[in-house]
């Protein structure tokens, strides 16, 4: 029996370095978003980094967040997938074998259906799904920046999507979205993983947040004006439509070409999971 519970614990320790995970949504405790608390494990996911404070009830009225898609249904090609983007092509399946080094259902997982993309033909598209406030989302961030600044390869096109599955982590995927629509999220978005996990700014309220960006150039009234905008709604409804499409339940993970699915757990490590993406960018291109 004691080397029975060795062994499990063992193995959710290995678990916990992987991601944060989905877990039920309930009141945050008010500490920073640094400190990481008990941990809630998910059914395919390690536990979870402790959430900031947050509801979007403190953010400035703004339209209410609704997916516009059917929920759930499979993407055809005949009926665009997001009536956000409606000229999202659609990725197709192979059946070939796509990795020399890596099994599917170890290292990845196929997507199914295949999920739209928004690349140009030729290009192939890579998303990392990620939420500000979890410290392994803060850990990959530099190795994130290097790979799609030097690393990846001129035909794949790099992107982020925020975690949507609790309203906490819907607050930070509309401050990405306000920062993107301002101009400023490639000055802004490491920086702001490293106010809430080095400074211990758990950027969850609308004044921390504009706060944080009257630092660094923007008017509080252009701040709030954009983060209540049309735009950045449009941005959080395809988001909640893309967590939803590819059942997002910890983070980080990262897609490719809306057909493979992994992260650095099920990879082996921070270097295998950019040799894994690299592989399956290389398939999908025809390399």
């Amino acid at each position: 029996m004691t080397k029975l519970f060795v062994a499990a614990f063992l193995a959710l320790g290995l678990l916990a370095s992987a991601a944060c995970g989905k877990q039920p949504q309930q009141a945050a405790p008010a500490q920073p978003a640094a400190s990481e608390a008990a941990q809630a494990q998910s059914p395919e996911a390690a536990p979870a980094a402790a959430a900031p404070a947050t509801t979007e009830e403190s953010a400035p009225t703004a339209p209410t967040e609704t997916v516009t898609e059917t929920d759930d249904a499979p993407a055809t090609a005949d009926q665009p997938a997001s009536g956000v983007q409606s000229n999202l092509r659609l990725a197709t399946a192979t059946n070939a074998p796509v990795s020399e080094h890596f099994k599917e259902g170890t290292n990845y997982r196929k997507v199914v259906p295949a999920q739209p993309t928004n690349v140009a033909p030729g290009k192939v598209e890579v998303v990392e799904f990620f939420w500000y406030g979890c410290g392994h989302c803060f850990k990959l961030d530099p190795a994130i920046e290097a790979w799609r600044g030097k690393g990846k390869p001129p035909y794949v096109e790099f992107t982020r999507v925020p975690a949507m599955w609790n309203d906490t982590l819907r607050m930070h995927a509309r401050l990405y979205y306000t920062a993107e629509a301002l101009g400023k999220v490639d000055e802004l978005h490491s920086t702001i993983f490293r106010q809430i996990h080095v400074n211990n700014d758990p950027l969850s309220t609308v004044e921390q947040m504009t706060a944080f960006f009257k630092k660094h150039g923007v008017s509080p009234e252009e701040f709030q004006k954009t983060f209540a905008s049309f735009a950045v709604e449009s941005k959080l409804q395809r988001a909640d439509f893309l967590n939803r499409r590819f059942g997002i339940d910890s983070v980080p993970q990262v897609a490719v070409n809306g057909k493979y699915l992994t992260d650095e757990g099920k990879a082996g490590g921070e270097p295998e999971l950019f040799q894994l993406v690299q592989e399956l960018a290389a398939h999908e291109h025809g390399g």
